[in-house]
C-alpha cells in the first residue's frame, strides 16, 4: 500500500519513457531512511497502521469464515472458487477505473466511504447467517459487492500511503503495510477457526462488520497539515488510456506486473488448495484449516519485515523470489505428511509475500505521483483481478484431480512464467546467467567481439 504525494514525495523519476532496463535495476529508498519501523514515526501513518491491523484482522477472519461457510453449504472446492472469483471479478472488470477515480478525488474522504461500506457488508453477512437464512447466493453476493468497494478502495490505500509519509519512507511503508496485513493474518485466521467450532461463522462476519471502526476513527483523528496531498487530476478525456500508455512505455513497470499477474492468478490460490487438503487429504476442520492459513501468515510477515529491513526492490529479488515461490508449490503439493506440508507453508509465505512486496514497492517508486492512482490500480487488477480467470480452473483441476495435482499446476504455471520473465529482462537489459559456487546471478553481458578476443 502506498503512494500520492505532490512534487515533493515523486521518485527521482521523469516522465520520459524509458527504452531499457539497466542490469536488474534497484529502485532504492534514499539513504538515512532510519529503522525498520522509520514510518511508524509520523503519527498519521502510526494512526492509518493501528487503525489498519484490527480491521486486517477482521477481514482475515471474514476470508476463512467465508470460505468455511461455502465449504460446508456445497461440499465443493469449485464453490470455493467461485466465490473468490466473484469477489475479484470487479478488479477485472473496473479496476482501472477505479484507478481514475483515485486520482480525481481527495483520498481521505474517498477512504471514508469505502471504509463504511466494506463494513456494512459483513453486518449484512453476518445478520443473514445468525438468523439462519444464508444460502450459499447470498455468500457470492456479498463476495461481489465486497469487489466493488475494493475497486475503489485499493488503489486510494495504495496511494494514501505516501501522502502520509512522504517519499523517504514510501519503501518502508509499503513493507509495513503488508507486514500489518501478515500481522493480522496470523491472528485472523486463528479466530475465525475458533469462532467457526464454536458459535458459527456468523459472529466472525459480525465482529468484521464492527472492526471498521477503527479505521474510520484513525481517519478522523489525523492531521490533515501534516499530509504530503498530491494535487486531485482534473478530469479529462483520456486518462484511462494514458495510464496504460505510461505503464507499456516503461519496462521497469510493466514487466514486474506482467510477473505478478501470473503469480496472482495461479499461484495465490490457497483458499481452494487449502480447503482440499483440509477435507480430502488430512481429512480435519475448521481449526485444521486456519492453523495452515496462520502457518502462511507467519511466513509472510517474516517477508514482509525483512522487505522493511532491506529498504529496496531489486528486480532481480523479484525474479529470484517468484521462482523460490512456485518452486516450494510444487514440493508442498507432494509432501507426504501432515507436519511436512504445514511446514512448508511457511516459506511460502516468505517468498509469496517477498514477490508482492518488491514488485509493489518497485512500481511505486518508478512512478511519477500523478500517475500512481492508475498504475497501482493497473497493478492490483492484474495481481488480483485475475482470480476470476485462475480461481475456478485450478478448483476444477482441484476437484476433478485432487488437491495435490490443483496446487502444482499453479506451480508449474507460475514457474514458467518467472523463468520466462528472467529471460526476458536480462535479454532487455544486456545480461548473461552465471553460476558459480556463490549460486545463480545475472551479470552484464560481455560483447560478441570480446569474447573473440579473449578466446584468441
Amino acid at each position: 500500500m502506498s503512494t500520492g504525494t505532490g512534487a515533493d514525495s515523486a521518485p527521482g523519476h521523469t516522465s520520459t519513457p524509458t527504452t531499457a532496463v539497466s542490469a536488474p535495476r534497484a529502485v532504492t529508498a534514499p539513504a538515512g531512511k532510519g529503522s525498520m519501523f522509520s514510518s511508524l514515526k509520523i503519527r498519521n501513518y502510526r494512526l492509518f497502521a493501528t487503525g489498519q491491523v484490527v480491521s486486517n484482522t477482521g477481514t482475515w477472519m471474514q476470508r476463512i469464515a467465508q470460505d468455511w461457510l461455502v465449504l460446508s453449504l456445497t461440499g465443493s472446492a469449485s464453490a470455493v472458487g467461485i466465490t473468490i472469483a466473484l469477489q475479484f471479478l470487479p478488479m477485472l472488470m473496473f479496476g482501472l477505473y477505479g484507478g481514475v477515480l483515485a486520482d480525481r478525488l481527495p483520498k481521505r474522504p474517498l477512504l471514508l466511504a469505502t471504509q463504511s461500506a466494506m463494513g456494512l457488508t459483513g453486518i449484512a453477512l453476518a445478520a443473514l447467517t445468525l438468523a439462519g437464512h444464508v444460502q450459499v447466493w447470498h455468500v457470492y453476493l456479498a463476495a461481489f459487492a465486497l469487489g466493488l468497494v475494493t475497486v475503489v478502495d485499493n488503489p486510494a490505500r495504495q496511494t494514501f500511503v505516501s501522502e502520509m509519509v512522504g517519499k523517504d519512507q514510501v519503501a518502508n511503508a509499503v513493507s509495513l503495510n503488508s507486514a500489518n496485513f501478515q500481522s493480522a493474518r496470523l491472528v485472523g485466521p486463528a479466530i475465525a477457526g475458533v469462532l467457526i467450532t464454536a458459535v458459527g461463522s456468523g459472529w466472525a462476519f459480525l465482529l468484521n462488520g464492527l472492526s471498521f471502526a477503527a479505521p474510520l476513527a484513525a481517519l478522523l483523528m489525523m492531521r490533515t497539515d501534516e499530509l504530503h496531498p498530491v494535487e486531485p487530476r482534473p478530469r479529462a478525456k483520456g486518462q484511462l488510456r494514458e495510464g496504460l500508455r505510461y505503464v507499456a512505455g516503461r519496462p521497469e513497470l510493466i514487466w514486474p506486473i506482467v510477473l505478478v499477474g501470473f503469480i496472482g492468478t495461479f499461484g495465490f490460490n490457497f483458499p481452494i488448495w487449502l480447503s482440499a487438503y483440509v477435507s480430502d487429504v488430512f481429512h480435519g476442520d475448521a481449526g485444521t484449516y486456519g492453523l495452515f492459513n496462520t502457518l502462511i501468515a507467519a511466513g509472510s510477515l517474516v517477508g514482509a519485515l525483512l522487505a522493511a529491513r532491506r529498504g529496496q526492490s531489486r528486480l532481480r529479488v523479484l525474479v529470484a523470489a517468484a521462482a523460490l515461490f512456485s518452486v516450494l508449490l510444487l514440493v508442498t503439493a507432494f509432501a507426504p505428511g501432515f507436519w511436512l506440508f504445514a511446514a512448508l507453508l511457511v516459506p511460502i509465505g516468505i517468498f509469496g509475500l517477498t514477490v508482492n512486496v518488491t514488485a509493489n514497492s518497485s512500481v511505486q517508486m518508478a512512478t511519477d505521483p500523478e500517475m500512481r492512482g492508475r498504475v497501482m490500480a493497473l497493478f492490483m487488477m492484474v495481481f488480483t483481478g485475475g482470480t476470476p480467470l485462475g480461481a475456478p480452473l485450478l478448483g476444477w483441476i482441484t476437484d476433478t484431480y485432487g488437491a495435490r495435482i490443483g496446487m502444482a499446476a499453479g506451480g508449474v504455471i507460475s514457474l514458467a512464467a518467472s523463468l520466462a520473465i528472467a529471460v526476458v529482462l536480462a535479454r532487455v537489459g544486456n545480461l548473461r546467467l552465471r553460476v558459480n559456487r556463490h549460486g545463480v546471478t545475472f551479470v552484464p553481458a560481455v560483447p560478441r567481439h570480446r569474447e573473440l578476443v579473449t578466446v584468441a
